[in-house]
Order: structure tokens, then sequence, then C-alpha cells
């Protein structure tokens, strides 16, 4: 595995699995054990995928010293807000039955978000959170948000693939030194982008199947990745994209795929509406 450097010294795997829409209670423990043996060593879970437990159990079960997987969680909006943000913490370190969670993340641009960092920016100083980050900032959301942080976030996981390069986005990080992450890397599972021309082109070259021409030009971009599958020959064939490289002509082939588009505004008052009343726990 491969690794890049966040702004405050520590170092995160450049490909990480995630769990979203893996239910608890088997599906998730089965194949966060399935990625943990495949080589991945970050996992990627959320309050809100309401499988953090079963993470925290295959973690356990993994024989895998601690020390040696990355975790990272998220803060879900109901538990927005400072004195709701510190127990949605300490029930994120109880579900996953860890001391301490390698990063957390705010998973949403909505409600009482600087009340919730300023936990998140606690929990760092009690060593119960190595890291803290954001999710789904856009650029004017990061100007809005940004002066109330004291602590500066060391990623931002967004939407990011071939057809959603978010240009701008990346500019304004990069100026910040906040290290991009993509979730849909492979545009969950978008045929559109699975047998794209340029990509299957690119496939035929190197011998490589079309998801990891993918997730090789995203590693090569300096974008942390998270694809999840939960077929272990899948997981096993994404993170095997260390034995090639793609040349810069290769790079900007799929550099010009971008459309400009997302499937996912954070903007969207309708989208704020509809998260805000999602509520995980009663």
């Amino acid at each position: 595995m491969k690794y890049f450097k966040l702004n405050n010294n520590t170092t995160i795997p450049a490909i990480g699995f995630g769990v979203f829409l893996i239910p608890n209670n088997g599906p998730t423990y089965d194949a966060t054990l399935a990625a943990l043996k495949a080589g991945y060593r970050h996992i990627d879970t959320a309050a809100g995928y309401m499988n953090e437990s079963d993470v925290g159990k295959a973690i356990k079960d993994s024989g895998i010293d601690r020390q040696k997987i990355y975790i990272t969680s998220k803060l879900w909006l109901q538990d927005y807000g400072y004195e709701n943000a510190k127990k949605g913490i300490d029930t994120s370190l109880k579900l996953l039955g860890v001391d301490y969670i390698d990063l957390y993340l705010l998973h949403q641009p909505y409600g009482d978000y600087l009340g919730a960092w300023k936990a998140l920016e606690e929990a760092v100083e009690e060593g119960k959170i190595k890291s803290i980050g954001i999710s789904n900032i856009t650029v004017n959301l990061w100007h809005k948000f940004k002066d109330g942080m004291t602590i500066k976030p060391v990623v931002n996981q967004v939407e990011f693939n071939p057809f959603t390069q978010q240009k701008e986005l990346r500019k304004v990080m990069a100026e910040n030194d906040i290290r991009l992450e993509a979730w849909y890397p492979l545009g969950h599972g978008n045929k559109d982008l699975l047998e794209n021309a340029t990509i299957l082109h690119l496939a035929e070259k190197y011998h490589k199947n079309a998801g990891q021409i993918i997730l090789r030009w995203i590693y090569q971009e300096g974008v942390i990745s998270l694809p999840k599958s939960t077929n272990p020959e899948r997981m096993k064939g994404n993170i095997e994209i260390f034995d090639f490289e793609l040349t810069q002509e290769d790079m900007l082939m799929i550099q010009a795929l971008d459309t400009g588009k997302a499937t996912h505004n954070p903007e969207d008052p309708v989208n704020e509406t509809r998260l805000m009343a999602l509520k995980i726990h009663d």
C-alpha cells in the first residue's frame, strides 16, 4: 500500500475501503474482514452508515495490530452542535470499540457546523481523534466555514472521478494544503464511465481493468480513493494499481473526460432539507 502525507504530518493510505450502504450485523463485518485480508489498511465508515459496530468487530477479529489500520468515521447531522457532537464522537468510539479514531469528518455541511467542529478540535486535543476533516464542502461552503476553524481540515471527502473532477475545488483545497478524498471514485458503477472508450483503451494498453485504470489515475492525481465492493476478487483488484504508471499523455486523456457535473450538489436547498430530516437514532 502507498501512503499520502497530510497537512498535520500524519499519513493516510492512498486507497481505503468504503462500507457505504453495506448493512450492519454481518454483511459489513464480512466485507471489512475480506478487505483487510485483501490488503486494505484504511476502512471508511460513518455514524450515518449505521455499521460502525461491524467495522470495529472485524478490525478486532482480523488479528492485525490496531495501529496498522486507519479508521475513518463521520459525524451525522443529528449530532451537530458542540454538546451533541461530543456525545456523537464518544458513541462512534464505543461502537467501533477503539480508544481513538484516525480520521473523523463532518459528514454534511448543514446545521450547527462550527459548533460540531469545535467538539472535533477538542477531541483532537484529548487524543480521541488523530485527524479531522470535512466532507461535501464546495468552494462557497469552504469560504463560509473556514474562518471558524482553529485546526485546519486534513481532507475534504467529495464526489470525484474522471467525469467529476472538481477542478475549481481542487485548486482551492491545494492552496490550503487540504487533500481531496474521493467518494464514488468509480462512478458508483456508472456504465458510461467504466465502458468509456478512453478508459478501455488504457485498460488494454496496460493489461488492467477499467476500475484499475481509474484508481491509478486518481492516485497519480494525488487524491485518496475509497472504492467499495463486496466481491473479494474486485476488492483485491482495486488495490493492485501500484505495479504500473500512467504517462502524462494518459493522464491528460483522462483529464479531458471531465463533465464539470456531479450527481450530488451540497448547495442545493433540497439536499439540505432532505438530509437534515434523516435521523439515525432516537
